[in-house]
This record gives structure tokens, sequence and C-alpha cells, in this order.
């Protein structure tokens, strides 16, 4: 009975240190927000002047209404949110838009490691080198990482093994679907150019994941380097008489409108990594939603912030994909999409 009633005593003594504690740091938290880094390669959005702010300062707070990076920003700070960081109570949103260059992204993370922040979140393979070699020891959340392993990231996606952890775009099979959805599209294709940036990591990868497929399927792949935006009409040229895919890199998305429409001129059907091309008149795209890699981002910060190491936290890849379809766009280019394609597609564009 007597040992009981120690073991409730005791019991009751580290409740009340753990309410205490618990106190404290919420006490704590309402002083100093905790601050999260995010870089984005791409330029503030011309003309918006909360954007502009962002990117040379700290307004941080900001709620600009348009703009891809601004959105992704929002679907973060959400996820943060439902999770009990609430800007402007407990936590600062450190936003830096440091466009393409990879010097202006690893400066952008030395800045916030001087702040300092607690962990940073980057968006794609350079942004995320970027910060890992501007900040060091930092815990950094990767976001569509390309191929997280090869590119040196982490020791493996189950068990990354240092300050790395986050999400990664796509496997290779999702290199693969996207050209069997252009195979599909269009019967007689024998050769597809595959558009890259030569600075970007996962590109092996990304290469080698198609070239496999592409071998099956009888069709002949020819890699296509385009290093800066001057390049771009020239390389899209090289595809003519085939088709294109169009890898995912943060200098294509700067570049989105004018890409699209060299496409277009070209007359080549392309397949692309993400819905804002389609909606910029590309034909298809097929790729896991942004959204989810941006929410999944807010739980790996939750984690970090509170005391997990991303050493141990492993590296998630989506299990779902969106096909979206622009049917103007296959008309334009004596195209018909086949109804079963037509039946799959999570949105169609007329």
């Amino acid at each position: 009975m007597r040992g009981t009633r120690h073991l409730a005593m005791r019991g009751a003594r580290w409740t009340a240190a753990l309410v205490v504690a618990t106190a404290l740091v919420n006490a704590h938290a309402q002083r100093s927000p905790v601050r999260v880094g995010v870089i984005f390669p791409a330029d503030p959005p011309a003309g918006n002047a909360a954007a502009n702010s962002v990117a040379h300062g700290r307004a941080s707070l900001a709620r600009p209404a348009r703009g891809t990076d601004l959105s992704q920003r929002e679907v973060l700070a959400g996820a943060l949110r439902e999770l009990g960081w609430i800007e402007g109570r407990n936590l600062t949103l450190e936003v830096r838009f440091a466009g393409v260059d990879p010097e202006r992204q690893r400066q952008a993370a030395a800045a916030l490691k001087a702040l300092p922040v607690a962990v940073i979140v980057a968006p794609g393979s350079g942004a995320i080198r970027a910060a890992r070699e501007g900040a060091p020891g930092v815990p950094i959340v990767m976001v569509y990482a390309g191929d997280a392993r090869g590119s040196g990231f982490v020791a493996s996606l189950a068990q990354p093994g240092g300050d790395l952890t986050g999400t990664s775009a796509a496997g290779e099979e999702v290199l693969a679907k996207q050209l069997e959805l252009l195979a599909a599209t269009v019967p007689a294709l024998k050769r597809v150019g595959v558009l890259m940036n030569p600075a970007n990591a996962a590109n092996d990868f990304f290469l080698r994941a198609i070239s496999v497929r592409a071998r099956e399927l009888g069709v002949e792949v020819e890699r296509i380097d385009v290093a800066a935006p001057a390049e771009l009409d020239a390389a899209v040229g090289r595809a003519r008489g085939g088709g294109l895919i169009v890898l995912g890199d943060p200098m294509f998305t700067q570049q989105r409108s004018r890409l699209v429409d060299a496409v277009r001129r070209a007359g080549v059907p392309a397949v692309y990594g993400g819905r804002e091309y389609v909606v910029e008149g590309g034909l298809m795209s097929y790729l896991s939603p942004s959204a989810w890699h941006w929410r999944r981002a807010g739980h790996f910060v939750d984690k970090i912030l509170r005391g997990a190491s991303p050493a141990s936290l492993p590296v998630e890849q989506p299990t779902a994909f969106e096909l979206t379809i622009n049917v103007k766009t296959a008309r334009a280019l004596g195209l018909a999409i086949p109804q079963s394609l037509l039946l799959r597609a999570d949105e169609v564009i007329e």
C-alpha cells in the first residue's frame, strides 16, 4: 500500500513538472515565435509589392493573392496552422525569393541561418543543395527532391542519416508513365526529346528512368540541355518530328509561358510535370500534386520543431498523381486523345 502511494505521489510530481514545463515552453513561444525559413527558387512576381517586400526583408506575414510560389507558401502555412503553429503568435515564416542562381540561393540560406531559423524548407534539387551548402547544420525539409539518394542528400529514403529529410518528387515509374502517356497520344512516336537543365542534379536519374521504358517501347531518346532561357527556342526546335518530355526545373517554371509558346510554335506534342503548364496551353501533365508536397513539408517541420531529428524521419514519396489534358491543344496538333486517357484524366481543359 505504501509503495502504491509512493508511486502515485511520484506520478503526480512528474505530471506537475510536465505541466510547468509545457507552460514555460508556451510562454517562451509567445514571446519569441520560432522562425522557419523558406527558399523559393524564383523571383518575386512582378508588380506584387507584398511579394517584393518578402523577398528583400522580413515582411513574412504578407498575404499576396496570386503567384504559384505564394500559394505554395499558403499551403505550408495552413498545414503548420493545423498543427498548432500560428503565424504572428508562435511562428514566423521567413520567406526568401532567391531566383534560380545557386549563389543567390546559398546567400539566402546563409542569411536565414544567421537570423537564426530553426529549419529551412527548400523546393527542388538546386535549392536543396544550396540550402545545405549555405546553412550547414540547419535542418532542411526537402520539397519534391528529385533523386534524393543519388544526389547525395540522404543515405537512404528510409534512414536519411543527416540534416535533410522531406518529400521526393517522383520515382522511376512516374517518368516511365509520362513517356507511356505521350506514346499513347502519339501512336507513331519514334523519337522523344527530354528537355532538362544540366545544372539539375537529378537529371541522370530522370533520364535513366525514361530511357529504360523507351527501349521497351521502341522509342529513341535524345537528351536536350537548356542552361539558360535564351536557349529555349533552339532546344525545343530539336524535338520537331517527335515528342518532348519537359523535366521539372525552376528555370522552366519561371519561363513557363515562353516554354509552352515555343513548344506550340514548333508543333511538338509534349508532356510536362505540372498542371500549370497545361493551363498555359501545354498538351498534358502527369505528376503528384504540388499541394501534397507542401502539406507534408508542414508535417516534417512540425516534427523537427518538436525535437525530432531529420536523420530518423523517412523521406516520403507520393502515391497519388494527377493527369491533366488540354484537348484544345491536342486538336491544334492534329491529335485525337484516346477516350481511355480522357476517362482517366483528373482534369480535361477545353
